[in-house]
């Protein structure tokens, strides 16, 4: 589905901020928020994120790269998330991160005790909040995104 987006507006501003104007502000606020305020480390987070693009399909997702202080991940890094689970380019942290993401997306029943054990062998308890309320919100959002086709319609900001 693609939805219909006035000439000269920006579809992610418009359908964010003025189709749904008691919603989406809210919901942008939020998407902001887990850039602005996470505590997670640059390659774990972007492991998780992209995991969670990859697996949505969200084309601005996918070429997003989050920077902090001037650093982004290396180009290579979205196909080491795509192989979590053999590459040599991840430490325990950005491997668990990476599928975190991808078993909250696809089969969130199937987080055993296991997992939960190797999970808090690395992560505390209140690193594993943050990590699951920026996956909720990438999953949230970026399916929005790419139901709607507004992926393959928006101009990824330089800004960031």
């Amino acid at each position: 589905m693609n939805i219909d987006v006035p000439d000269g507006k920006d579809p992610i501003g418009y359908v964010w901020g003025e189709m749904v104007p008691g919603i989406g502000p809210a919901a942008a606020n939020l998407s902001l928020a887990v850039y602005e305020h996470t505590t997670l480390g640059l390659r774990e987070f972007e492991a998780a994120r992209l995991r969670v693009a990859q697996l949505n399909g969200c084309l601005f997702c996918l070429d997003w790269r989050t920077e902090r202080d001037g650093r982004k991940v290396e180009a290579e890094f979205a196909d080491a998330v795509a192989e979590w689970r053999t590459t040599g380019a991840f430490d325990e942290r950005t491997r668990l991160a990476a599928e975190y993401a991808e078993r909250y997306a696809l089969d969130h029943h199937a987080l055993d005790e296991e997992f939960w054990e190797r999970m808090t062998a690395h992560y505390d308890q209140r690193e594993i909040v943050e990590l699951t309320m920026c996956v909720g919100s990438w999953l949230a959002f970026g399916r929005l995104n790419h139901v709607l086709g507004l992926d393959s319609r928006c101009v990824l900001p330089r800004s960031r």
